[in-house]
């Protein structure tokens, strides 16, 4: 198999050309964050901001040279409105300003359901480690899920659900998702090394996530279970905004500097009318496997008062548990690893509370949203 390298990508792509200005788009800086693993390939494409969607017959352009190349096994192309783009004597406007192509409405993927995110306001709560469980809760259960890693800068899915190697493809050049444990999983760490930094800048983020969403032959899904990266940034806006969530739940840690930046995480959803079905306390309490003497580490209970708070339920409290982390770490959720543990039961309650709020939402059973009040 012949070995594609990042210059024989920027070679196929210098054979493109604009049609404004008849240069090609390597020699107009257009291409950028250009990432090659094993056959695949992911690059962003910059573009003025005021072309928007006329823009497309030029990234499915660069995406056929590209696909062109031998050795190519898939190919991500994005397009992104981070800066306008060189005039058409090649000289960069030096009074203009960088602005973003207006979001689109957000509109339904064929074949799922409903589907959900998994927020958090703050890294290290935990999680992914949760969205994974929840999601093979879910399975386990007889729905069919699927599961999107949205962590472009830091994806952890591929561990968490023991999975390696690259997705395939089907005829149309769509990625075909990888599976195990009964869910269908995206991420970029299929795509790229484990120790690769992805050094994107924010629209080609968001450009790249729709095109996991939308770029993938999910099949029937009865949910697709979204890891969204930790805070409110680009990533968070473009799930917000750009994808019909059902709903969100957020995970946090009971101490009082958690619970701040939950407070913005559910401001955010609020504010551009998605449902947060509630809040999970994750490492909620610790046992000692010894003593059995609990201890409240992170405090206990913060969730569960802030959730009242603000009017939105309480989903239920996992606790700090070696198990949890032993399993994680092997690729082994617990729910299936462990499955009468009193940690897999937790995650199954929640799991099903969940998927009935889902269903519920998506029925139009005339269950109102929670009332958010910011205090």
């Amino acid at each position: 198999m012949v070995e594609v390298t990042r210059e024989m990508i920027l070679a196929a792509l210098g054979k493109v050309r604009k049609i404004d200005n008849g240069q090609d788009v390597v020699s107009l800086g257009m291409i950028s964050g250009v990432v090659v693993r094993d056959g695949n390939v992911g690059f962003a494409i910059e573009v003025d901001a005021a072309e928007g969607a006329a823009a497309e017959p030029l990234r499915k352009a660069c995406k056929s040279a590209v696909e062109a190349v031998s050795g190519v096994l898939s190919v991500t192309a994005v397009l992104t409105a981070d800066r306008p783009a060189q005039r058409s004597d090649s000289t960069p406007d030096q009074n203009a300003t960088s602005q973003t192509a207006p979001l689109p409405d957000s509109q339904g993927i064929p074949g799922i359901a409903t589907i959900l995110a998994v927020a958090s306001g703050k890294g290290g709560v935990g999680k992914s480690t949760t969205a994974v469980n929840l999601a093979v809760a879910m399975s386990s259960g007889g729905a069919r899920v699927g599961l999107l890693d949205c962590d472009v800068y830091g994806p952890s899915i591929p561990r968490l659900m023991q999975l390696s190697g690259q997705p395939g493809t089907s005829g149309d050049s769509k990625l075909l998702p990888m599976k195990n444990y009964g869910v269908k999983c995206m991420s970029m760490g299929f795509l790229v090394e484990e120790d690769t930094p992805m050094i994107w800048r924010g629209p080609m983020v968001m450009s790249a996530l729709e095109q996991m969403l939308r770029d993938v032959h999910w099949g029937e899904l009865d949910i697709l279970v979204c890891d969204l990266p930790p805070g409110t940034g680009d990533a968070q806006l473009t799930m917000a905004q750009r994808v019909p969530l059902t709903g969100a739940v957020v995970v946090s840690t009971p101490q009082d500097i958690a619970l701040l930046d939950v407070r913005r995480g559910i401001a955010m959803f609020e504010k551009v009318d998605i449902p947060v079905f509630g809040i999970i306390e994750n490492m909620s309490y610790f046992v000692c496997s010894h003593c059995n003497e609990r201890t409240n580490i992170f405090s206990h209970g913060g969730a569960r008062e802030t959730a009242a708070k603000l009017g939105a339920d309480f989903l239920g409290e996992i606790p700090l548990a070696a198990e949890i982390r032993e399993t994680s770490d092997a690729g082994e959720p617990i729910v299936l690893a462990r499955p009468q543990s009193s940690h897999s039961a937790a995650y199954r309650g929640i799991a099903q509370q969940v998927l009935q709020l889902c269903r519920a939402a998506h029925e139009g059973d005339g269950r109102q949203a929670p009332n958010i009040i910011m205090m």
